[in-house]
């Protein structure tokens, strides 16, 4: 079975992040990647069945280096899916200051929390509720998010 995403790297061996499988195949076939690491013995066509690719070519990334946008889905990925009290599995996201008394949606005010402690400080701030944060929540840039796993 085919992998779903395969791992993407510049020329320069750096990380870019994720593409499809299916984008990877077209990488090849266009011959702007090459298989960097392979899945196993298996072919498609001339190439071995890629589990990353690298480009050919360089391309600059100074955009990958810009905050990246606000997400749910970012924020469990930059606290790597870890409650951000207790450190146990992470699948919801907490506002520090809670959203009744004017706290957004900000990489500042948010960490993903497991469903005990999100249900522990509630309405509160941790301080309020006598929770600590492990790690200071900060705004990563696109190419932090890109190297996490998802």
């Amino acid at each position: 079975m085919a992998p779903t995403h395969v791992t993407l790297y510049n020329a320069s061996f750096e990380p870019l992040g994720r593409v499809s499988f299916k984008h990877a195949v077209k990488m090849l076939f266009r011959e702007v990647a090459v298989v960097h690491e392979q899945l196993g013995d298996r072919m498609i066509g001339p190439h071995q069945w890629p589990k990353a690719v690298r480009l050919v070519r360089y391309i600059k990334t100074h955009w990958m280096y810009r905050p990246a946008g606000y997400s749910r889905a970012g924020v469990l990925r930059r606290d790597r899916h870890r409650c951000g009290y207790c450190g146990s599995q992470a699948k919801t996201i907490d506002h520090i200051v809670p959203q009744s008394r004017g706290g957004g949606w900000t990489w500042q005010n948010t960490v993903a929390a497991c469903s005990d402690c999100n249900g522990k400080k509630g309405n509160r701030t941790p301080a309020e509720a006598g929770m600590r944060l492990r790690e200071t929540p900060y705004q990563p840039t696109r190419a932090q998010l890109a190297v996490l796993p998802g």
